[in-house]
């Protein structure tokens, strides 16, 4: 049994995984990692839309991914914020899915890499359908179904610092929790 603490942070593309695990990471002094396919494209020399459509006809790809970010995350208290975190990373602390509308995450994709409303939006339903199909057929996950979370927040309507907030709270909470008589 590990004595390290993990908080598992997933959500969709535009939801804020990011940015909130960043400040959960920096709030709580753990290791944030956040290996992604835009890293490991990057790791690989390749273009993010590149290695996109290479793994949509080769599971390596994703396996090899998700197993460096649980690699990462077994050996450091730390912060994995991943599209699979709270399927993947079984032994975490806390897990914390994040969700917003398609339009809001387009919105934010917008501002973060430009392009118009609709290119992104129509590309962020696109990548939806798409990543949906790829973790059912590698790994039997669906991840529509997030139920099972410790902790849901809606993005939406919370912005990443009462999202951060919250899962601070609820991770000291936790650990609280498994204190002999508190």
């Amino acid at each position: 049994m590990s004595n390290r603490r993990a908080i598992a942070i997933s959500g969709k593309s535009g939801c804020g995984n990011t940015t909130v695990s960043s400040l959960v990471a920096g709030e709580l002094s753990f290791t944030m990692i956040n290996y992604t396919f835009r890293t490991l494209a990057k790791d690989l020399g390749l273009t993010f839309e590149q290695l996109c459509r290479r793994a949509e006809e080769d599971d390596s790809y994703d396996r090899m991914l998700d197993q460096r970010q649980v690699e990462l995350a077994s050996a450091q208290d730390c912060v994995l914020g991943s599209r699979l975190a709270i399927w993947l990373l079984e032994d975490a602390d806390l897990k914390v899915y994040l969700y917003a509308s398609q339009e809001t995450r387009a919105q934010r994709i917008m501002n973060r890499e430009g392009s118009t409303l609709e290119e992104k939006l129509q590309e962020t339903i696109e990548r939806d359908r798409r990543d949906t199909e790829r973790y059912k057929r590698i790994y039997g996950i669906d991840t529509r179904e997030y139920q099972f979370a410790d902790l849901l927040i809606d993005t939406d309507v919370c912005d990443q610092y009462e999202a951060a907030r919250r899962i601070v709270e609820a991770f000291k909470e936790k650990l609280l929790s498994l204190v002999p008589g508190s």
